[in-house]
């Protein structure tokens, strides 16, 4: 096939609005998109390749032929994309996931009609309700209405002709007073008409209807003084008003309307859905998106909003959503973006479900595949910290000293944010006198980098250093002399406030103190300072017990090694009796020993 020539195939694209596909090689469909003005939309993919990220740029290489379907309306591109994307899911379009059918509560159209759930949508004249993402609401709905309402559960065709033939017998549900009996003519249509039109009104989220409706039949019941009607009537009202109370009531003016919010990262994005109807939530649902081209929130909502809204059947006029969505709408339908009061109260309540189902949903895919977390936590330190790659492998710098002596530098590695112990170094310091920090951590840095970049070794992305401005200018400072300063990311870290410096910045970095980027920066500050604490203890240790025995007179380096192997401690070895001493001394050393130690405490 000929090179795709895109700015002939450019000049063919009119300013119009509608729905533009790609084709590759094979003439197979791998992407669907909408625009408002095609030809704009469409030569936005065909610029210089580094304005593209790295998905788009496999997109557009692989793309060899294009069509486009001109449309009245940017909203009729929107419906028209959503139903192409739906029939030939294109490889790179995003992924609707969560696409099985979702029962109903059905009031079937037949004489003292039946009330029951089913995931069969079949037009037939019944009337259906939901379709309700949580099976068990869709239950607990139906038990509470069967619980109020008196209603027929067999299939037994109640025809006026049948039931005055006397056809059928009353049967259990009768007895038990489930039932009131029309197979029997014991209940007329009119009272059978009256409890589905309380069903219907709760169906409709219009509780506060059937409510009073209750009210005043219990208070005329309560004046008839008909106390048994009164009191059934009362546990009804009370179940309802519990039902009701376990339901999310907004605000009675809110009618009939549908809400949206979105929650992504760099592979998916999670869309919730709110359905309100007459100042109660009825309806809720989230879905997940699997992204194809990094897409931003706003295209994926004005992909979603369609597909649910079709889904769950919603002929709400007004869609609350979290941001302005790029559709144009005719007076039909209205796009809300609310900053405050009962709308905004609404979108908040659905951003805060996306948000708790986005955590689980990630949880859930780190439990299943660990990866997933490090890749998310490397993700989100490199956006906190400025960074160009992942930090895949992090080294962070500690100095130890106590008033100068036996100055030590550690250095501790972690790779994909865990710690990697067998890559954990130290230095005693060679250059330094007296306690200087600075010039300690310039030392540090130059021998570790030095000798890396002799042997050939992976340099790290990221370099904690622990300390303020001064010790990471001076870390600076070797990685300039060893000309590798800009090729790794170099921040200090200053304990008292948890301040992250960057080079050349005036003011610290505050991260937020629950961020997963200072939880690892802590760690690699605290494993750096433990690791260099024990190292330079015992280095001080073993400084401290040779230094005191090698200073005495006619012992030598191998008489001290054997009272250190007996006695463990200079301590042990001062208090020894001479008897216990003469075990590894002769009688002139055990003299000189004596003499020694009488001369330190004199």
């Amino acid at each position: 096939m000929d090179v795709f020539d895109y700015k002939e195939e450019l000049r063919k694209v009119p300013h119009k609005p509608g729905v533009y596909q790609y084709f590759d090689k094979n003439n197979e469909l791998i992407y669907i998109g909408k625009a408002k003005d095609l030809r704009n939309r469409v030569g936005s993919y065909f610029v210089n390749e580094t304005q593209l990220n790295a998905k788009t740029r496999v997109l557009v290489r692989k793309i060899a032929r294009l069509s486009f379907t001109i449309v009245d309306t940017e909203i009729d591109a929107w419906l028209l994309e959503n139903n192409l994307i739906k029939k030939h899911k294109p490889r790179y379009n995003v992924l609707l996931k969560d696409d099985k059918t979702y029962p109903w509560i059905v009031i079937k159209n037949e004489n003292f009609p039946r009330v029951f759930w089913t995931r069969n949508y079949v037009k037939d004249g019944s009337k259906y309700y939901g379709p309700y993402a949580s099976v068990g609401m869709m239950h607990i709905i139906l038990s509470m209405i069967r619980e109020l309402f008196p209603l027929r559960t067999c299939n037994l065709n109640l025809s006026e002709a049948n039931i005055a033939k006397g056809k059928y017998k009353v049967c259990l549900e009768y007895q038990i007073g489930n039932c009131k009996g029309p197979c029997e003519g014991y209940q007329t249509e009119e009272d059978y008409e009256q409890n589905l039109s309380d069903i219907k009104d709760i169906l409709n989220g219009k509780i506060a209807i059937v409510t009073n409706r209750l009210k005043s039949q219990m208070k005329a019941a309560a004046e008839a003084m008909n106390y048994e009607l009164a009191h059934r009537l009362k546990v009804k009202l009370d179940k309802l008003s519990n039902y009701q109370s376990k339901s999310t009531v907004v605000s009675s003016s809110i009618t009939n309307i549908d809400v949206f919010s979105i929650a992504s990262d760099d592979n998916y994005a999670f869309v919730n859905y709110l359905k309100v109807a007459h100042g109660v939530v009825i309806q809720t649902q989230t879905i997940e998106l699997r992204k194809r081209l990094d897409e931003t929130e706003e295209e994926l909502l004005s992909l979603a909003i369609p597909e649910i809204r079709g889904r769950f059947r919603s002929t709400s006029r007004e869609i609350i959503v979290p941001f302005d969505i790029p559709i144009e709408t005719d007076s039909a339908l209205k796009f809300t973006v609310p900053k405050a009061g009962d709308k905004k109260s609404l979108l908040d309540l659905s951003m805060k479900n996306v948000a708790y189902f986005k955590k689980e949903r990630m949880l859930h895919y780190e439990r299943l595949n660990p990866d997933v977390k490090v890749e998310r936590i490397l993700t989100q330190m490199k956006k906190d910290l400025r960074m160009n790659v992942l930090p895949q492998h992090i080294e962070c710098f500690d100095n130890s000293n106590i008033q100068g002596s036996f100055p030590v530098s550690a250095i501790v590695v972690f790779k994909d944010a865990k710690p990697s112990k067998k890559d954990y170094r130290h230095f005693n310091v060679k250059t330094v006198d007296g306690p200087n920090d600075y010039a300690t951590m310039e030392e540090a840095v130059y021998r570790r980098y030095k000798r890396q970049l002799e042997e050939g070794a992976e340099l790290p992305q990221l370099v904690v250093i622990d300390g303020g401005k001064g010790q990471l200018s001076a870390a600076l400072k070797s990685l300039r002399l060893l000309g590798i300063e800009k090729k790794m990311t170099v921040i200090g870290i200053a304990e008292r406030l948890e301040e992250l410096y960057f080079p050349g910045d005036q003011y610290p970095l505050y991260l937020d103190k629950r961020s997963e980027t200072l939880r690892v920066i802590q760690h690699l500050r605290d494993e750096a300072h433990r690791f260099g604490i024990t190292f330079h203890r015992n280095q001080r240790s073993k400084k401290t017990f040779v230094s005191e025995l090698d200073n005495i007179p006619g012992i030598g380096k191998v008489s001290v090694e054997k009272l250190l192997k007996k006695f463990k401690s200079t301590k042990r070895v001062k208090g020894a009796t001479d008897d216990e001493l003469s075990e590894v001394l002769n009688k002139k050393q055990v003299h000189a020993l004596r003499a020694y130690f009488n001369d330190q405490s004199s």
